[in-house]
């Protein structure tokens, strides 16, 4: 594993993709916002910690069932008024996530953005918990599950097909056809991801990275002859 990552010479348009906890950041941005709204008294702080901890470790394991997971993430945004939210996530970038944000994955974005490339978070979060960070890295494009709205406020449901593991690859595809553009556009595609969950996408990428990745995605690297690096300090 290298902590740096040298780009080949430019020779053409490139796609930079990536995944965003665990990779960009040092952690979790679901598990810090659920952790932040239990500091905050807004959920109750016993159940949703356990069943948030539950969650996190069939992610892990490779089990989770995306419907029922977001049906729990998705509640707490349902039950208040976007303004009070949009403050909370204030104080939550501020608290929870610019200390998980590192220099070597700003350097990182910087680079690929520095090279033109059409740069894109692609992440299972959902796009409010994952908008600001997004542009926090100066990244234009993010392409996370979105949460359903009715009449300006979050219904607690997800809209269309979250982006996690086959649907990463879905969503891109869509994405990319919104811009007139598909895979064969690009003379490089890269993909950084922690998790193996992230392996359709990794595999879909011409240029996969595994970024300090768990043991599952680390075995399915090496197996493959796929770039290994660390953002960690």
């Amino acid at each position: 594993m290298t902590s740096d990552l040298t780009l080949p010479p430019l020779d053409g348009r490139e796609l930079a993709l990536f995944d965003l906890d665990n990779t960009l950041l040092s952690g979790d941005s679901d598990f810090e916002w659920a952790q932040f709204l239990i500091g905050r008294g807004v959920i109750d702080g016993e159940l949703h910690a356990a069943k948030n901890r539950d969650f996190y470790q069939q992610y892990v394991d490779g089990t989770l069932d995306i419907f029922e997971f977001l049906d729990f993430q998705l509640r707490p945004l349902a039950r208040h008024e976007r303004a009070q939210l949009d403050a909370w996530h204030r104080e939550f970038m501020a608290t929870r996530i610019l200390p998980l944000i590192g220099e070597r994955a700003r350097a990182l974005v910087r680079a690929h953005r520095e090279r033109g490339a059409l740069c894109a978070i692609v992440t299972a979060t959902n796009s409010f918990v994952t908008g600001p960070i997004a542009r926090e890295f100066g990244i234009p494009h993010l392409i996370g599950t979105i949460p359903a709205q009715e009449d300006g406020r979050f219904t607690g449901k997800p809209r269309g097909e979250p982006s996690f593991r086959e649907g990463k690859v879905t969503r891109v595809n869509a994405w990319l056809e919104t811009l007139g553009l598909w895979r064969g556009s690009f003379a490089r595609s890269w993909f950084y991801s922690d998790s193996h969950n992230d392996l359709p996408l990794l595999d879909w990428a011409s240029h996969p990275v595994a970024v300090d990745p768990d043991a599952r995605l680390a075995a399915a690297a090496q197996a493959k002859g796929w770039l290994t690096i660390s953002l960690r300090p």
